[in-house]
């Protein structure tokens, strides 16, 4: 079975950046508050939300509004996704 190519490439877009891949190291030990994640990546509140936008539109990350911030985390649907595209690659 192929994969959706267009839902393939914005996952993959995901990857494609050092602050979103810094980003999900920070996020692989749990969920973190964009508060911590701005102070972690010494970026400003804009960039954030770009990089966040990118990552939660992939799936690879899921956030939710608590008050007046956001908390996000690992995927763990949207890690499978990827990991199902990336097992289609091998010749077996």
């Amino acid at each position: 079975m192929l994969p959706d190519i267009k839902k393939t490439a914005v996952i993959f877009k995901a990857f494609c950046d050092e602050n979103r891949v810094r980003i999900l190291g920070l996020l692989k030990d749990g969920e973190k508050c964009a508060c911590k994640l701005l102070e972690e990546m010494n970026i400003t509140q804009p960039t954030l939300s770009h990089h966040m936008k990118i990552l939660c539109d992939s799936g690879i990350v899921e956030g939710r509004k608590e008050g007046k911030w956001m908390h996000y985390s690992i995927s763990r649907e949207g890690v499978e996704e990827a990991q199902k595209y990336l097992d289609s690659l091998e010749n077996k």
